[in-house]
């Protein structure tokens, strides 16, 4: 019977593994098509195991305890017990409570299993655990215990303790049933086996608590009832040893409860699970609380400041702050124009599109039909003609919302497939009529530079999360050109194969449309493309990681598209380390996910070796990842920092700079990331040269402001070229010196006559006008404060550029572009010309008129450079005339 039970079991789990047929089918095709077939078996196979293990554990000890119970007989109390219950002749109950206690063991059990199977990601990292080479304080473990060991290990005693409570009880109606326990005449009775039977049950639950408070000793490395995350005084000195004591006091309660069903009475078992519930309630709750009160909190610095310096060890470990590196930036005012000259470079990348307008004005002139859309603007870095350039691009995606017709199946899944190209331009350009310039546009793409798109194609993307099917009878549209369409076939080796009419009948019950099945048009040469979206395609390849939410588009040097999207590690089982909601307590950009656009080829490359989380899932899974060394260099290059992670780390660092735990316990020198109305500055990228650096490079930047004060306090960077890909560095401003806050910067542009007055008037003509992001832009050792301007009809949505406001110093304007903005601040006027000659004076020799003529030449060749932003140009010829007065100024002498 037992194992006719157990082959049910397992049949029924097996289908449970899969949660349906189809879709097991389904998925091993598509991991096959991607090339990562292992990997899915792997899961698969530790899905089994751990689901197999628990159903047999519970069928087993469900249908022994259950059968022993059911072979319990007391003829004279059953009478009494079916004349209350009123309940049918035992003869006919048996035989079915016999045939139920299979079925219900089958239940339970394939309950457990599924469970079991739920838990493969812990099991399998409990079975391949890397260590971090620290350990805790408290019990001197590795972190590694922690993070992989501990949660399979809680599951299973949670699963025990869960499997014989259900146990007990469902033993115990048994026992009812056939009356060896009840309340008769003389109150509560049970037989001698029964209770030896329910006393060995319940003492298993006390020996598997025993273990429950051994383990609960562990959380408290992870509680954040105390001052810091982590163990604190109370903890160290009154619920760590409490829970010690209780797990001694639960397995000695264990025996008592035990031996108590040998002996007559309840006096032993009673007083045993007494006393611990007593121990339970002072020791675990009382005494700590009685002990932080009165001890700790009257001097709660003194008590706590170990484990405040242990929490400040684990963060800054953890978010990958230990590392970041600190210099003194001395904010001074001496800028020149010769320096901005030298700063070049990083004034024609100063970004003065903002992503909110940039796509509004995107949609409005490059989306070209109503089925296309842009969904975001990402920030990256090109060789344009020779030089480095920030750019602004957007893919053109197809939204299946907005098709020609509706969206009816064959349009859908058949006709409209992809998007098609980008539109990008430089992050600092504007036309004469405010709005961006483009260096690649149009349909088919149109590049103005050196980048082009050889496959502007893309089936995968942020908006496409519909299943297609290309190769088939019915015409694919490629592109719109003028009145007509244009119509391709797919050449890309992405999709699965709809091949024969099994696999079609399967894809149609996948997909849920019979129409996949009776179409013409899909024929066994066709490929069906699902799991599209680019963020759940690598979710699915690999669920371990998180991701971050802001993937990004790369034109490679052979012109194709391919997306990047930056992969996290992340845990709450670090002791002592701060919790994050939805991060946990540990984060690194560990992977690194490359998708292509037009045929969904995903590599995963290891961006952090150093990760013990990322060495155990490569050792789980090997072949699923690989070595960034092996990504082509076109796409190395234009690795970005990830956003998602910076603004976590800088927002830590705001806290956790401070490393003396009496300053960090009193808030003495805490940090703000500056905020604008009611949402935190948000960071952004640049191309600028930083302080000692002889080049210039892409980095992720955020300033700081002391809390509760508007000035500066301090700004970050992270470095996104290589060699320095990864770093950190914090560049410090003097605590004596005033900086402008971009908060005071924003105050001042507000209280500033002509500036308010042009911006009133803008508002009061049908526009509104739109204030960019104020950009703090190092230069030097001096600080540009840059915001654009941008001018909108209220009731369209295309924003143009109209004006941009630089500040420095106490001086502030604004002008058309950043140009003539910095050209008024730092020597930009017309030149002063001197009165005429008095009557009978010597005329000028010729000489000195030529160079007059000369230094005029110069001067009208610098504004010329000027206006078109070659600052470089701009100083040499400001030097040069600069040169020529100084000599003619000599010879007036």
């Amino acid at each position: 019977m037992i194992r006719f039970w157990s082959l049910i079991i397992l049949v029924l789990f097996g289908l449970l593994l899969s949660g349906n047929l189809v879709s097991l089918y389904t998925d091993w095709l598509w991991f096959q098509e991607v090339g990562q077939l292992p990997v899915y078996m792997i899961t698969l196979g530790a899905e089994f195991k751990t689901g197999l293990a628990f159903g047999l554990l519970f069928f087993v000890v469900f249908y022994l305890n259950l059968s022993w119970a059911h072979r319990y007989r007391d003829a004279g109390r059953w009478d009494r017990t079916q004349q209350w219950l009123d309940l049918p002749f035992r003869t006919q109950l048996d035989p079915q409570i016999t045939k139920l206690i299979p079925a219900l063991s089958a239940v339970v059990a394939f309950l457990a299993g599924l469970n079991g199977a739920s838990q493969w990601e812990k099991f399998l990292r409990m079975m391949n655990a890397s260590g971090f080479g620290l350990s805790d304080p408290v019990f001197g473990n590795d972190f590694g215990f922690y993070v992989f060991k501990l949660p399979f290990i809680n599951f299973v005693q949670g699963g025990l303790m869960g499997m014989l409570i259900l146990i007990s009880l469902f033993t115990a109606f048994l026992y009812v049933y056939h009356g060896g326990l009840g309340v008769g005449p003389k109150g509560f009775f049970i037989d001698a086996g029964p209770k030896r039977h329910l006393t060995g049950l319940i003492g298993l639950i006390l020996a598997v608590k025993a273990a429950g408070y051994r383990l609960s000793a562990y959380e408290l490395l992870f509680t954040t009832r105390g001052v810091v995350t982590g163990a604190v005084y109370a903890d160290l000195h009154a619920r760590i040893p409490a829970l010690n004591l209780l797990a001694v006091l639960s397995l000695l309660a264990a025996t008592a409860v035990i031996a108590g069903g040998y002996r007559r009475g309840w006096r032993l078992p009673l007083t045993a699970v007494a006393a611990l519930a007593a121990v339970h309630i002072l020791g675990g709750s009382v005494y700590p609380d009685f002990l932080h009160r009165f001890r700790v909190l009257p001097n709660e610095i003194v008590f706590e400041r170990p484990y405040i310096q242990e929490n400040i060890k684990a963060t800054r470990y953890a978010y990958g702050l230990n590392n970041i590196e600190e210099q003194e930036f001395p904010a001074e005012e001496n800028l020149t124009i010769q320096d901005l000259a030298k700063n070049d470079l990083t004034l024609k990348n100063v970004r003065l599109w903002d992503h909110r307008p940039l796509l509004s004005t995107y949609r409005q002139l490059q989306q070209i039909r109503t089925y296309y859309d842009f969904v975001g603007v990402d920030n990256d870095r090109y060789e344009i003609d020779g030089e480095y350039r920030q750019v602004m691009l957007s893919p053109r995606e197809l939204s299946s919302r907005n098709l020609p017709g509706g969206a009816n199946w064959i349009n859908e899944h058949l006709t409209y497939t992809h998007g098609y190209g980008v539109a990008m331009g430089p992050v600092n350009r504007i036309s004469k009529e405010g709005l961006p310039e483009f260096m690649i546009k149009d349909i088919p793409p149109v590049s103005t530079v050196n980048l082009k798109i050889t496959r502007p194609e893309i089936y995968y993307g942020e908006l496409t999360n519909s299943d297609v099917f290309v190769k088939t009878k019915s015409l694919e549209f490629d592109y719109p050109l003028g009145d007509k369409n244009e119509y391709s076939v797919y050449n890309g080796k992405g999709g699965v194969p709809v091949g024969s009419l099994f696999r079609k009948l399967m894809l149609s019950v996948q997909f849920a449309s019979i129409k996949i099945l009776l179409s013409n048009d899909i024929t066994a040469e066709s490929r069906v493309l699902y799991y599209r979206n680019i963020i759940d395609r690598v979710r699915r390849l690999a669920p371990f990681l998180d991701y971050d939410q802001d993937p990004y588009l790369v034109i490679t040097k052979e012109g194709r598209l391919v997306w990047i999207v930056d992969g996290y590690t992340t845990t709450d089982r670090i002791p002592y380390s701060h919790q994050l909601k939805d991060v946990g307590n540990y984060i690194r950009n560990s992977v690194k996910g490359v998708i292509d656009a037009y045929d969904g080829t995903v590599t995963l490359y290891i961006n952090d070796p150093d990760d013990p989380i990322i060495r155990t899932y490569d050792t789980i899974f090997p072949g699923l990842l690989k070595p960034l060394d092996r990504m082509p260099a076109d796409l190395r290059s234009h690795l970005r920092y990830p956003e998602d992670l910076f603004r976590v780390q800088a927002h830590l660092y705001a806290k956790y700079h401070m490393q003396d735990p009496q300053i960090f316990y009193n808030q003495e020198d805490l940090w703000n990331i500056p905020s604008k109305g009611d949402q935190n500055m948000e960071p952004y990228y640049t191309i600028m040269k930083l302080p000692k650096e002889t080049k210039e490079e892409f980095i992720l930047m955020v300033p700081y402001t002391p809390a509760k004060r508007d000035n500066m306090a301090a700004w970050m960077a992270a470095r996104a070229d290589a060699p320095h890909y990864g770093k950190l560095i914090v560049y410090l401003f003097p605590k004596q010196k005033l900086i402008y806050g971009p908060r005071q910067i924003e105050a001042r542009i507000d209280q500033d006559g002509y500036i308010s007055q042009q911006i009133t008037l803008w508002s009061q003509r049908g526009s509104k006008v739109i204030r960019g992001s104020l950009l703090v832009i190092p230069i030097e050792n001096s600080l540009l404060y840059i915001e654009p301007l941008y001018l909108s009809a209220e009731a369209g949505s295309l924003p143009e550029l109209r004006r941009v406001v630089v500040a420095y110093g106490n001086q502030l304007s604004m002008q058309d572009n950043l140009e003539g903005a910095l050209a008024a601040i730092f020597g930009g006027h017309p030149l002063t010309v001197s009165k005429p000659e008095a009557a009978g004076a010597a005329p000028a020799a010729g000489g000195s008129r030529d160079r007059i003529h000369s230094a005029l030449s110069h001067f009208e060749r610098a504004q010329e450079l000027l206006r078109q932003g070659d600052w470089a140009g701009y100083g040499k010829e400001l030097k040069e005339t600069e040169t020529i007065l100084r000599e003619l100024a000599r010879e007036g002498k």
